[in-house]
């Protein structure tokens, strides 16, 4: 067998730092043909036998494999900066999400690069890895924070390991171990959305809260929500297009919407609903006239959440003023984004349909699921495609709605 073991009297740990202790340790010796001749390679006292079988086996596919390619000496002495630049310029924008794109290069920039950018390739250990991982804990970074640093690292680092940069991806090797991430916030009862939409009333959050809230869209869609996909006349309105995530800071005119994450919906417009909308409509005529009037300019882009001149309005500003509410509210601090949570929650509550609020979030069947906690093992919960009516839409809508609105009067 390639992997023997013996015993020493001062064994080392996975970390290589002598234990002072006596122990097992493995060894691997490898016999292989080369050139006609029988050769053997060894390397000796692995603190695992884990670890000695998946040297013995990376190491035997090197020596059986005559296209094994070592590393690149020109890339392996890049540093880690220079690396990670150009892997989110290549990798990230061709194949991440804008979103998450963003995420990892202000993570590259903020969290990495100040740490670890000036390290050559070939010389980041995994030991210097967790020196990172605690530098960042003793900077107030969360667990979920670093341990999302260490997924972007764990990524690129094996993208250079399979471009032959590095012997091996360092990640692989740490001996960090993150803590639980934090509890998702609970959702929203009936009652509490009764007292945000209370305090909510007559302010510019009031129709934002409203379609996150009562409807579940997400932020983007609310923001590219324009008055041509609205039909108040018919009462629906068309979810088919949302603001893109990448938008410049300042932009004045938007160009081209972003198609939206699942199928395009449309949904009833509720009574308690089309007030706002209508009230939101006539408010925006009259400032477009008093901007006009008074010699300003107005960005037309049909939006139906906007700035007061018709800009886009930006995602950091809703969540900033909507945290400022509940603060002042001295409710449970929620994400914008658990607004959608909340929604799904209470329309599932009242009316257990569903198959209907899967339509109405535009959501998968499974993804509600987990939303809601609900097995889709069940077999209530199928894979096939369910046509929802609008009136089933309107009712299981009209029945949330109503729940807090009664409240209200």
């Amino acid at each position: 067998m390639s992997v023997s073991e013996r015993t020493v009297k001062n064994k080392r740990n996975s970390s290589g730092e002598l234990t002072g202790r006596s122990g097992l340790v493995y060894d691997v010796n490898i016999k292989y043909r080369s050139s006609g001749q029988t050769k053997t390679h060894s390397k000796k006292g692995f603190a695992t036998k884990k670890a000695a079988l998946e040297y013995e086996a990376a190491m035997r596919a090197k020596l059986i494999n005559p296209s094994y390619a070592p590393p690149t000496a020109a890339q392996s002495k890049r540093t880690i900066g220079e690396y990670m630049d150009d892997w989110i310029e290549n990798h990230g924008k061709a194949n991440l999400r804008p979103s998450t794109l963003a995420g990892y290069k202000s993570n590259i920039k903020n969290h990495i690069k100040p740490h670890i950018g000036d390290i050559a390739l070939n010389q980041l250990t995994p030991a210097r890895l967790d020196k990172l991982f605690a530098d960042l804990s003793d900077e107030g970074l969360s667990q979920s924070s670093i341990r999302y640093v260490q997924r972007i690292l764990s990524v690129a680092l094996e993208h250079a390991r399979k471009y032959h940069y590095i012997e091996g991806n360092p990640t692989r090797d740490i001996i960090t171990r993150f803590g639980k991430q934090g509890k998702t916030p609970d959702p929203y009862t009936v009652d509490q959305m009764k007292t945000l939409m209370g305090s909510a009333i007559g302010t510019p959050l009031e129709l934002t809260i409203t379609l996150a809230g009562l409807y579940g869209l997400r932020i983007s869609e609310i923001l590219g929500l324009r008055w041509r996909n609205v039909n108040l006349k018919e009462g629906t309105f068309a979810v088919v297009e949302q603001l893109p995530y990448d938008l410049p800071r300042g932009t004045t005119c938007i160009k081209e919407m972003a198609p939206v994450k699942s199928s395009e919906r449309v949904l009833p417009i509720t009574a308690t609903t089309l007030p706002l909308l209508e009230q939101q409509l006539a408010s925006q005529q009259r400032q477009r006239a008093m901007l006009l009037d008074a010699g300003g300019s107005y960005f037309d882009n049909d939006l139906v959440i906007s700035k007061p001149d018709g800009r886009p309005e930006g995602r950091v500003t809703i969540s900033s003023k909507f945290a400022l509410l509940l603060k002042q509210l001295g409710m449970p601090h929620i994400r914008f984004h658990d607004l959608r949570h909340t929604a799904a929650t209470n329309m599932h509550e009242l009316t257990g349909d569903f198959y209907t609020i899967s339509q109405i979030l535009g959501h998968s069947l499974k993804g509600v699921g987990i939303q809601l906690n609900i097995p889709t093992s069940m077999n209530a919960v199928t894979a096939r495609y369910v046509d929802v009516r609008l009136e089933r839409k309107n009712f299981v809508l009209d029945a949330y709605h109503s729940a807090i609105y009664n409240m209200l009067s």
